[in-house]
């Protein structure tokens, strides 16, 4: 496993496939591809999610089977870190205020309780 545990736009298409087959074959993920590249490209793609600890893999006859090692919700809040640290200098408050300057539709009473609460547990576990 490398330090690098970034993904590409590419890979991140293939963590998708396979977050959403929960396990699958090259064949299987080059099928679900926008814009497929070629079958040897989808295969050393996979190897290099391999290498950076994304994916593991299973022999089924004489195919590889392969599956994510991290589950997808763990995977999404290692991202956004990401993404935090990366864009918005660690800010959460920048991170949150930019999420609702581009939101796409308004908020519903409801969502605004419902980030209430979120931010009310936040404070109270000191985060």
């Amino acid at each position: 496993m490398t330090n690098d545990r970034s993904l590409s736009r590419r890979e991140r298409q293939i963590m998708d496939v396979i977050y959403e087959l929960k396990e699958a074959t090259v064949l299987q993920v080059l099928e679900r591809l926008p814009d497929p590249p070629g079958y040897s490209a989808v295969r050393a793609l996979i190897r290099v999610l391999e290498r950076k600890g994304h994916l593991t893999h299973r022999r089924d006859g004489p195919r590889y089977v392969y599956s994510p090692l991290v589950a997808k919700e763990k995977a999404r809040r290692n991202a956004l870190r990401h993404v935090i640290r990366t864009f918005f200098d660690g800010s959460t408050e920048s991170v949150m205020a930019a999420l609702l300057d581009i939101s796409e539709k308004n908020l519903s009473e409801d969502d605004y309780v419902r980030l209430r609460e979120l931010i009310d547990k936040a404070r109270r576990e000191g985060r």
